[in-house]
């Protein structure tokens, strides 16, 4: 069983470049699990700065919503796969589903593949719950799935981060 990183946090507290980090120091190929879309201009211009980042030693894979297949089928082909994030996807299957339970049941579907893959994972999520409570019954929602999302892969996962303003803490 190949090692499983959470790394969560707040928005732009430094989770990805850690998780760039922490996939490098397995070597290369690396792999990365893209999640969000490029709905509007603002999002296509933060794929772009994370793409310049990573540069070309990474190979891009965008998969919204079959997360835990991606990892299966591409299991062996990179010395490390960072998944970046856990939050749009979950973002994609409640928008799609409807259904806090439905998405729950994809997470204990991905957290089901851990033990079985041979590519150490690396998974980045946001923290979304340490604020004030949304408005909406949409937001409430998913601050909540998210939660219990990011709750169930820290405990499958053998190391869990957190980073706050761009210092990462260990916690597992």
């Amino acid at each position: 069983m190949a090692p499983v990183i959470f790394i969560t946090g707040g928005a732009r507290s430094g989770k990805s470049r850690l998780a760039e980090r922490l996939a490098g120091s397995f070597g290369m190929p690396l792999g990365y699990v893209a999640t969000g879309a490029a709905g509007d201009g603002e999002m296509a211009a933060r794929i772009a700065r994370h793409r310049q980042r990573r540069g070309d030693a990474w190979t891009t894979i965008e998969e919204p919503m079959e997360l835990a297949a991606a990892l299966r089928e591409n299991d062996g082909r990179f010395a490390a796969v960072l998944v970046d994030c856990i939050t749009l996807w979950l973002t994609n299957l409640l928008l799609a589903y409807d259904d806090s339970t439905r998405c729950l049941d994809q997470v204990k579907e991905l957290t089901a593949v851990f033990p079985h893959l041979a590519t150490p994972i690396i998974l980045v999520s946001n923290e979304v719950g340490m604020g004030i409570v949304p408005e909406n019954r949409l937001a409430r929602r998913f601050r909540d799935l998210a939660g219990e999302a990011n709750e169930m892969i820290a405990a499958a996962a053998d190391e869990v981060h957190v980073t706050f303003s761009g210092i990462p803490l260990r916690l597992k």
